[in-house]
């Protein structure tokens, strides 16, 4: 009987042992949220150890530090670079920084930077323009002169658009076009492409006359006019529409169409006719990247920063030029947050957690889903990931992450989830 009990006994005790040391992994796979698949393998086992007790009792500002202290052990770190910074928008004070000044390639979060400074320069009701004009006179249902598509760089022109520039010459009694059809290329530079893109990436054209994201502006509208049964006597040409012409249609989109498209879906072509948008309205023609460079440089300036610190190749961060720093993201998206006629504009066009955009599939956990409104930035060895969060203690914070050097992408977006689990989680 007692060598009965020492066994039942002995077997109790390692059901006890077990089932104790089952809890803290319970409690490392709560707090760690399972919103990223990746998490696991994303980083080293001592970046996200479970809750000590220690912690738990730590007040919100430390409790933040001390999880994002530990997150920085991650292995990923010994063989790539890191800039981080969070800023606490309610305390109006920085609540965390790591490498914040090191110039660094943004990626596609550099579409925030080109957001921000369109929208304090343009203003939100800045509409991109394409424009149908002619010269010459009307007689007998005939043009006889010169017909000017003038470009915009609207990325958004679309067949809908061209339909409606043949319509106003229908409308006008216009049947025969005898002179030139003119393609007004004049709004930018020649350059299709931009500083420092790599040749075999999808890079989109920049043609100010843009149909359909093509340079088929000029056919298509011949196309349609025949279609229309429209004579086109006249030659297709380039050159820049005279002072004297009249306007007879004008198709534009707002910049709230633009920055939809251009955050959420991270199009690079939107950004890039956005980046121009700032040196055409500043006078310059033709439009240059320069021209544009400049009125950044401005803002920066503006923020109290140092524009030389850094380089603005483009408006896409698809250039292998671009230098920033994670506290120039952050001071500008703080600029943003205190200026209600930008950050009404921005902060709808950001990609939402769990949502749309591109982050629709990433950080759907209990408090980031929803929570998380940020710009993604992804190029080869690159990873990014700029915006705004509500802390639980309905603090709102804005941050910047840049992770340069990676072999994996998958890792290092792993690791930027695993950051805002931490400013969005509770204690």
């Amino acid at each position: 009987m007692t060598k009965f009990n020492r066994k039942a006994v002995g077997k109790l005790f390692l059901l006890f042992i077990t089932f104790a040391a089952c809890l803290p992994l319970q409690a490392q796979t709560d707090d760690h949220n399972t919103e990223n698949d990746e998490l696991s393998s994303a980083t080293d086992s001592t970046a996200f150890a479970s809750l000590d007790k220690d912690s738990i009792a730590l007040p919100w500002p430390q409790y933040v530090q001390h999880h994002l202290d530990i997150l920085l052990q991650s292995d990923m770190l010994k063989t790539s670079q890191l800039g981080l910074m969070v800023y606490d928008l309610t305390a109006d004070s920085v609540l965390y920084r790591y490498n914040e000044r090191q110039t660094m390639r943004p990626a596609s979060t550099m579409k925030v930077i080109t957001a921000i400074t369109a929208i304090d320069k343009l203003g939100g009701d800045y509409r991109f323009r394409t424009e149908l004009c002619y010269t010459g006179n009307i007689e007998n249902r005939t043009l006889t002169g010169d017909v000017y598509c003038v470009g915009g760089l609207d990325p958004r022109f679309g067949t809908d658009d061209l339909k409606a520039f043949v319509e106003s010459l229908r409308k006008m009694g216009v049947d025969t076009i005898r002179g030139h059809l003119y393609a007004d290329q004049s709004m930018k530079t020649r350059d299709i492409y931009g500083e420092g893109w790599c040749w075999d990436d999808d890079n989109p054209n920049l043609t100010p006359l843009l149909l359909s994201r093509k340079d088929q502006f000029m056919d298509r509208f011949v196309r349609e006019l025949r279609a229309d049964s429209i004579v086109v006597d006249a030659f297709v040409a380039t050159a820049k529409r005279p002072a004297g012409a009249y306007c007879i249609c004008t198709r534009f989109h707002t910049i709230d169409q633009i920055l939809m498209r251009m955050l959420k879906e991270s199009d690079n072509l939107y950004a890039e006719s956005m980046f121009y948008q700032l040196s055409a309205f500043m006078g310059e023609q033709p439009a240059t990247a320069k021209g544009s460079r400049n009125v950044i440089r401005r803002l920066v300036s503006k923020i109290g920063l140092n524009p030389a610190d850094y380089y603005f190749a483009d408006g896409s961060g698809l250039s292998l030029y671009n230098y920033v720093s994670a506290e120039l993201e952050t001071m500008l998206l703080r600029y943003a947050f205190q200026n209600n006629n930008i950050f009404i504009h921005l902060n709808k066009a950001l990609p939402i957690a769990g949502l749309d955009g591109t982050l629709r599939s990433r950080m759907k956990g209990t408090y980031t889903k929803e929570n998380v409104m940020a710009k993604t930035g992804t190029v080869k060895g690159v990873s990014s990931l700029a915006g705004y969060c509500t802390a639980y203690n309905g603090h709102r914070l804005c941050f910047a992450i840049l992770n340069q050097g990676i072999l994996s992408h998958r890792k290092a977006r792993a690791f930027q989830d695993r950051i805002c689990s931490i400013l969005c989680n509770p204690n």
